[in-house]
This record gives C-alpha cells, sequence and structure tokens, in this order.
C-alpha cells in the first residue's frame, strides 16, 4: 500500500496517495515516514506544514521533515540540518546493471563516456556560463531600470491562488469534466471588476499596457510580469508596475519574490497605498500568524478611499476572532466597493461568528444578488441556511458548491451532516468518507461518520471514528450519545453504563434529558436492572411533554407497564424480541441540532 501511495505521487494522483496514507496511519499513526509522504500528498502549506510537523514529534531527529519544515518558511534554517544530497539514489537504479556488469562503450559514445572528456566538458560548459554572465551583466549596468531582486517567474507546483481581491478578474469556476460554467449554468452575466490602481502611460507603453490587460483578465501571471518589467524600463520612476509585479507574484504563490516587489514599489514612492496592502498580504501568506495591522494602518493613511485595504484588514480581523471590528471595516468597503459582493460575502460570516443568524442571512444573500457566479458565496449560503434550521436550501446551496469545488472538505461534512440529521445515513457516508480522504483532520466529519454508523448498527466501525475525535468531542452531548449506544451494539454493558452516567451529567436541556434517561433505562433492561430501568423510564415519563417525542413517551409507558406488572404471562421468545428495546434501534427522532463541539485538543 505504501508503494502504491508512492506510485500515484509519481503520476500526480494526490487523492490517491492521501486515502492509501490515511489507511496506513490508521494502523500506524506514530510512523514518521508516512506523515512526510503525506506531507507530499497535500495541497495547502498549512496542511504540509501539519505533517511534516507531526513526523518530527515521532522522530525529533528527522532530517526530512526538518528540510521541509525549513523550505516551508515553519521553522528557521538549521546548520545542523544538512541539504539534500545529491547523490542520493534514484528510484531507478535498481532497474540498471551495476557499472562492472555493463559492457563499455566503443568509439563516439566511449569518448564521451570517459570521465576525464566529462569533466572537461563541464570545465568548457562553466567558462561559457561565466562569459555569459559577464555580458549580462554589462547589459544590466547600461540598462537604466532596476529590475530588483525578482527571480525567474515560476508557479508553485501546489499553491495555486485564486485572486478574490477587488483587481482580480478570476474566470467563473467550470465543474471537472465539463466546460459548463456557472455563469452559464446559471444564465447571468459575470462583470469583472475594474483595476484600482490605473496609471496613465506614455506613448511607449501605450500598446504594453493593452497586452498586460488581457493578460491579467487571462490570469497569465508570468506574462503580467513580463510586462510590467517593460514599461518599468519605460517609466523607471512609476511604482505600480512593481506592485503588479508583486501582485502577479503572489498569486503564483511565490509571497517572498511579492515582498521583494511591494517594497521596491514602496521605495520609489513611499505614499503608495496599494503596495502596503500587498505587502501585509505576501506576510500572511508567508506566515498566517503574522502581525500586519500597521501595514493595513499605513495604507488606510496614504489611501483612505482604497476600500480594499478596509475589505483586507477586516478579514484580517475575522481571521482573528474580533468579528466587531471586522464588521466596522466591512462596513466601510461596502460603501467604497459599491456593488461589490466581497464585503457582504465576510460580513455573513461575522455575524455567524455573533450568533446574529437574520443579519448573516441578509449579507450572504446581498453577495449572491451582487454575483450569482461567485463560488465560495454558496458554502458560505449553505452555513446560514443551516443556522437558520432551512435544511433543504442548506443542501441544495452545499450541492451546487460541491458540484463545482471537489475537494472542499467542509462542503462534503456539512453535507454528510444534514443527510444524517434528515435520517438517510447512506447519502451522508459518502460524502463523509469524502471529507476524510480530502482531511485527515476532518474531525466533525469523522464525529457524524460514527454517528451514521451507530444508525446502521455497525459498532466496529463506528467505534473507530469516535474514538478518533474523543479529545475534540469529549463534552459534547450527542457525542456521548453515540458512544454509549456503540457500547451497547457491542454488548459492553458495564462501559455502556459508565458512558451513560456521563451522558446525563452532559444533558443540559429536557430535550438532552429525554434522550439520557431512555438510553440508560434500555441498558439497564439488558443488565438485566428492572428497578433502575424503572426508575429511569419514570424519569422520561416525568419530563414536559414537548420534550418528549410521542413514540419514545408511548414506548417508556410500554415498557413501565410491563416491567411493573406483578405476575408477568409467560411469553415466548418472539414476543421478548419484539417486547424489549435492542440496542441500535432509534424510537427517538434523528437529533435534530448539529453538534456543536468545544475542541479541547487534537
Amino acid at each position: 500500500m505504501f508503494q502504491e501511495a508512492v506510485e500515484a505521487l509519481g503520476q500526480g494522483d494526490k487523492a490517491k496517495a492521501r486515502e492509501l496514507l490515511t489507511s496506513l496511519l490508521e494502523s500506524d499513526q506514530h510512523n514518521p515516514q508516512y506523515w512526510i509522504w503525506m506531507s507530499a500528498a497535500m495541497d495547502s502549506a498549512k496542511e504540509r506544514i501539519y505533517c511534516l510537523q507531526t513526523a518530527l514529534r515521532f522522530d525529533p531527529e528527522n532530517a526530512t521533515a526538518k528540510r521541509g519544515l525549513v523550505l516551508l518558511g515553519a521553522i528557521p534554517p538549521d546548520e545542523d540540518v544538512k541539504p539534500f544530497p545529491l547523490d542520493r539514489p534514484r528510484l531507478w537504479d535498481e532497474e540498471l546493471a551495476l557499472d562492472g556488469e555493463k559492457q563499455k562503450e566503443k568509439g563516439l559514445r566511449g569518448f564521451l563516456a570517459n570521465p576525464l572528456v566529462k569533466i572537461a566538458g563541464f570545465g568548457l560548459i562553466g567558462v561559457v556560463l561565466v562569459g555569459l554572465v559577464i555580458v549580462g551583466l554589462r547589459v544590466q549596468r547600461d540598462n537604466l531600470l532596476p529590475v530588483g531582486p525578482f527571480h525567474t517567474a515560476g508557479a508553485s507546483p501546489t499553491i495555486t491562488l485564486t485572486p478574490t481581491f477587488i483587481n482580480a478578474t478570476s474566470k467563473a469556476p467550470v465543474v471537472e469534466g465539463t466546460p459548463v460554467p456557472l455563469s452559464e449554468l446559471l444564465d447571468e452575466p459575470y462583470t469583472p471588476t475594474p483595476l484600482y490602481v490605473v496609471t496613465p502611460r506614455g506613448p511607449q507603453s501605450a500598446d504594453l499596457m493593452r497586452v498586460f490587460n488581457q493578460a491579467y483578465a487571462d490570469g497569465d501571471w508570468e506574462e503580467v510580469i513580463r510586462v510590467m518589467r517593460d514599461i518599468a524600463t519605460n517609466e523607471p520612476e512609476a511604482a505600480d508596475p512593481y506592485y503588479y509585479i508583486g501582485e502577479a507574484y503572489r498569486f503564483m504563490g511565490d509571497y517572498r519574490n511579492a515582498l521583494e516587489a511591494y517594497s521596491y514599489a514602496l521605495q520609489l514612492n513611499p505614499n503608495f497605498g496599494p503596495a502596503y496592502l500587498g505587502l501585509a498580504q505576501a506576510r500572511l501568506m508567508g506566515d498566517f500568524n503574522a502581525d500586519v495591522e500597521q501595514l493595513f494602518n499605513a495604507g488606510i493613511e496614504r489611501d483612505p478611499n482604497f476600500g480594499e485595504l478596509y475589505l483586507e484588514r477586516g478579514k484580517y480581523y475575522l481571521n482573528r476572532d474580533e468579528p466587531q471590528k471586522a464588521l466596522a471595516d466591512l462596513s466601510l468597503a461596502e460603501r467604497l466597493l459599491n456593488g461589490s459582493p466581497w464585503p457582504y460575502y465576510y460580513q455573513a460570516q461575522a455575524f455567524l461568528e455573533l450568533d446574529d443568524t437574520d443579519s448573516a442571512l441578509v449579507a450572504i444573500e446581498s453577495a449572491n444578488e451582487a454575483d450569482v457566479t461567485l463560488l465560495p458565496v454558496y458554502l458560505t449560503l449553505g452555513q446560514v441556511y443551516l443556522a437558520n434550521g432551512d435544511l433543504d436550501k442548506a443542501i441544495a446551496a452545499l450541492e451546487l458548491y460541491a458540484k463545482y469545488e471537489t475537494r472542499s472538505p467542509e462542503a462534503y461534512t456539512l453535507l454528510g451532516g444534514l443527510y444524517y440529521q434528515q435520517g438517510d445515513c447512506e447519502q451522508a457516508l459518502q460524502f463523509l468518507s469524502r471529507a476524510v480522504s480530502l482531511d485527515i483532520r476532518a474531525w466533525e466529519a469523522y464525529l457524524y461518520r460514527g454517528m451514521c454508523y451507530v444508525e446502521l448498527e455497525q459498532a466496529d466501525a463506528a467505534e473507530n471514528d469516535l474514538q478518533r475525535v474523543y479529545s475534540t468531542y469529549e463534552d459534547d452531548f450527542e457525542f456521548n450519545v453515540a458512544l454509549m449506544r456503540t457500547y451497547m451494539l457491542q454488548e459492553h454493558f458495564g462501559d455502556a453504563f459508565l458512558q451513560g452516567e456521563r451522558v446525563l451529567s452532559l444533558a443540559e436541556t429536557d430535550e438532552e434529558l429525554a434522550q439520557a434517561y431512555y438510553w440508560r433505562a434500555v441498558n439497564f433492561e439488558y443488565r438485566e436492572e428492572e428497578d433502575n430501568a424503572i426508575e429511569a423510564w419514570q424519569a422520561l415519563l416525568e419530563l414536559p411533554s414537548a420534550a418528549v417525542p410521542r413514540q419514545m413517551r408511548r414506548e417508556a409507558q410500554g415498557r413501565l407497564n410491563e416491567l411493573q406488572t406483578p405476575t408477568p404471562s409467560p411469553t415466548t421468545e418472539e414476543d421478548e424480541a419484539t417486547s424489549t428495546p435492542r440496542p441500535g434501534r432509534t424510537p427517538s427522532p434523528t437529533p435534530t441540532r448539529t453538534p456543536s463541539p468545544t475542541p479541547t485538543g487534537e
């Protein structure tokens, strides 16, 4: 399985590699090599860092994990960490014959294979390269353009950021395997937002600007860099070419070169507000926890009408759990970015954090009206509908989102949870299994999947998923009910009793008390503790009628009548099978609330 995972990575099939490595980690979570290879199968830098840090936790001296973390900027360079050896064995070496077994080449091939000839050839190549460098330096010295320290443009092999700020004009998403874009599916126009920074260009740059505009609209960031460097040659004192060079590098995932470009723009013009925004965004790319508030403030001070600065500072506050401060900035962004859906989109998320679901609904529907082709809106729309209890609309919005964004564990988890709440565990399992295959830390997906397995009476599978997330959901009522029922399915009635005590202690509402008493009563009957069972059934019936579903109340009354009968009539085995509740039956309604756990650790 491990070899298949490695081969899948070599073929670029990260999804298959993740699935295989996830299975391996389920059997051996402390294997650092599995975690290192899992890092290569991840799409985001944050996920890769997590995998490498986990590998390093299990093997603190693992040089491969340290090198990866250094390259990702998660730890500082360490002189003790050697670079990757240039002479490391290659995968195909074993397929080649040993040097001693090879027949020596003759003629021209033999001459070229001679080590001395190779060394002489490399020396000649070195001389030529040095000459070219000298010529290049002379040409650059004669050129008035300080092209800066930027490296050759090249997209990151794993990071492909979609521009989501006002200057961006990204294309509408396309469904995998179909040429139909979202804008055509919804039969709505999609109007790109114009560029904010528009500097009048001289005659020499007019044609270049037309090329730039097209490249920017197409997302051809290498062409954007090339054209803007040419414009900077013609206009060496202009700051905005370097700003757009920085933007292009940022969209390519190269935040280091982006930082250099934005910094050079500010050297040319310290009052150029957008460059401060770019610096802040690039620093956050390199370190999500970076403190960049002063950069946002400096940009706003120099360009108070740049709505994008308020939008990004609002997002910054939102990511740091300061929704009130975020809303203040997003309100200004809404006014300055008239017609943009993004301020509404982030307002909805801030209102959700404040549990103001009505305001969140107004905001996210405004974002949807502003641009129905904006895919991320549908994810938040589904979350808001879910928070408002409109499950059908939530499913519709999330399924549309998942149709286009096929690699979103969050969407699959939400859909799985919704189908679980509607009692369709077979459908829920498909979404939840997809979620955990995309993200091995999708704890909520494991929770819902474990609860689905309980409903389907697959006890071992349920216990595997529930125990995986125990530390995260140990104080969640729904989780503890599911774990209690799992023990009952396994006929571990002693464990179920102890779990039932915890369930009762966690119940906060009459509805939760009803579930706690019901499952305790069922377990007591299995343990043949009739007095305790009678007490639990009576406690259930003493709860307000609105808190106890009719079916549950009817069953409780029936069990009490049978248990309290002084002289029970003889019953057949078939009668007993039909009259005694069995673990796994669901007389109580499927829980209608989404578990809202308080994570206590991973």
